[in-house]
């Protein structure tokens, strides 16, 4: 019986990857690239993740970031991400545009602040750019409530 519930369980699985789209994948992907950076402060990458009219909105909800300002804060570590989990993904996409909504766990290092937690909610909004790579356009985070 354990081995039928496991293979139920892998062909599950397989079905839910396959189901995937080459777009959903990619921008699941851009979004696991823009994670890394995010933990490795990589101003290069970020930069090539994102599109120039960026809106970059933090969880206190009275800020949000340029493109410019986003990447400096990452590179010059005033926000400075130690590590990050992403769960509970979703990705739709719709035409050149997708969202992806995730929760994100991470454990922070700031400039001038103590070392903390943050527990947010992500809206991701991506656009695929005529020569088929996807940028994100706007972030907004709220707080979850634990």
């Amino acid at each position: 019986m354990k081995r039928i519930l496991s293979l139920f369980v892998f062909c599950t699985m397989m079905n839910l990857t396959m189901a995937q789209t080459k777009d959903e994948k990619a921008v699941a992907a851009a979004t696991e690239n823009l994670r890394k950076a995010l933990v490795d402060g990589d101003g290069a990458t970020l930069n090539k993740l994102t599109d120039d009219k960026l809106t970059y909105g933090h969880s206190g909800g009275a800020k949000a970031e340029t493109k410019k300002e986003f990447i400096d804060n990452i590179v010059n570590g005033n926000s400075d991400f130690v590590s990050i989990d992403l769960t509970d993904q979703t990705v739709i996409v719709e035409g050149a545009t997708a969202v992806v909504r995730h929760r994100l766990v991470a454990s922070t290092n700031d400039k001038g602040k103590e070392p903390g937690t943050v527990d947010l909610l992500i809206l991701l909004v991506w656009h695929k750019t005529k020569a088929g790579d996807w940028k994100l356009l706007a972030r907004q985070a709220v707080k979850t409530k634990h």
